[in-house]
């Protein structure tokens, strides 16, 4: 570049100098994409790497529409239907849902669901919780083990383990009943009575299912930032302060998840009741997934059944959408 000339105008030369330096040769100018979309190149590369996501997702999403998708919408329909498995069905509109809202043996199952609910719940979280507690410390030998030897009941399915616990707690046969008995405790037929039935079952499933919570328990807790507890111990708190002020607000994500399952699962109880007291006794342990089950199969009233499980649909999206709202609100009230 040409230095100007003190106290003068630049020459013709400078000038042409000063034009030719400042030029953007190196990196020419270019237009900005236009404002309709991307540019044609960009599109098709993204479109196709959605063709390829497609074809790795297709099948699954042709699996979930034949065995998900086209029977609830199946069932929807013969909910506003008298079905029964037998010749063809005629409309009776909403006179299915008004029966399952109004039925006694209805309210009933859904009383009993509710309880199921109230008792496995917060017994498979808080059991569930203090395994992984106890299971997070790095004083404890063989962790991997025990942790291992926790999970493995709930790899088997509900079936295999309620037809155990049958024979285990058997008034007669059972091996549990039997060595209660040399210590002086008689526990009589835990099934067979009206008032220990439902409390009975959901034991059982607690068991069963305690040791998955207990792995999404040791997978939040690995969140939790340790110089949290480094400053609660600095400032002198105890253990149940502690939990209290760190544990517990840092497993607030994890915990929404965990209630929001186990309610699910809650009212989803059919396995169990089905091997164990098939509803009884005195209709005690007869859950809504139960009464489903009876109506369809065994009365054959589908249609009032599928009124009756779409039912069950709505009270457990209202449950899980107010769980939601809670921990939305508590987030706001943290931050």
């Amino acid at each position: 570049m040409s230095i100007v000339r003190a106290g003068g105008d630049a020459g013709p030369h400078d000038q042409e100098d000063l034009m030719t330096t400042t030029s953007p040769s190196r990196h020419p100018y270019r237009p900005p994409a236009p404002l309709g979309g991307r540019r044609p190149a960009l599109r098709r590369a993204d479109n196709r790497r959605a063709a390829t996501a497609l074809l790795f997702v297709g099948p699954a999403l042709l699996v979930l529409v034949a065995f998900v998708a086209v029977p609830a919408v199946q069932a929807l329909i013969t909910s506003f239907t008298d079905a029964s498995g037998f010749g063809d069905p005629a409309w009776v509109g909403i006179d299915n849902y008004s029966e399952a809202l109004t039925s006694p043996r209805v309210l009933r199952a859904l009383l009993n669901t509710m309880l199921y609910a109230v008792m496995y719940a917060p017994g498979v979280i808080v059991v569930g919780l203090a395994a992984a507690l106890l299971l997070n410390r790095d004083d404890i030998p063989w962790r991997g083990f025990f942790r291992t030897a926790i999970f493995l009941p709930f790899v088997i399915s509900m079936a295999v383990a309620s037809i155990a616990w049958s024979f285990l707690l058997d008034p007669d046969l059972g091996l549990v009943t039997y060595w209660l008995s040399l210590v002086g405790i008689d526990i009589g037929n835990l099934f067979g009575d009206a008032a220990t039935a439902l409390p009975a079952v959901t034991a059982v499933a607690v068991w069963k299912n305690f040791g998955y919570f207990m792995v999404i328990f040791l997978a939040g807790l690995q969140g939790v930032p340790r110089h949290l507890y480094e400053a609660a111990r600095l400032d002198g708190a105890g253990r149940w302060r502690t939990f209290f002020a760190v544990t517990l607000p840092g497993l607030g994500s994890t915990m929404t998840f965990v209630v929001i399952l186990a309610l699910i699962g809650a009212f989803q109880a059919f396995d169990q009741i089905y091997i164990m007291t098939q509803g009884g006794p005195d209709h005690a342990t007869e859950t809504l997934v139960y009464r489903i089950y009876t109506d369809g199969f065994r009365d054959f009233k589908l249609g009032f059944a599928s009124a009756l499980s779409y039912v069950l649909l709505a009270i457990t999206l209202v449950l899980g959408l107010i769980q939601l709202r809670i921990n939305a609100r508590h987030e706001e009230e943290l931050e």
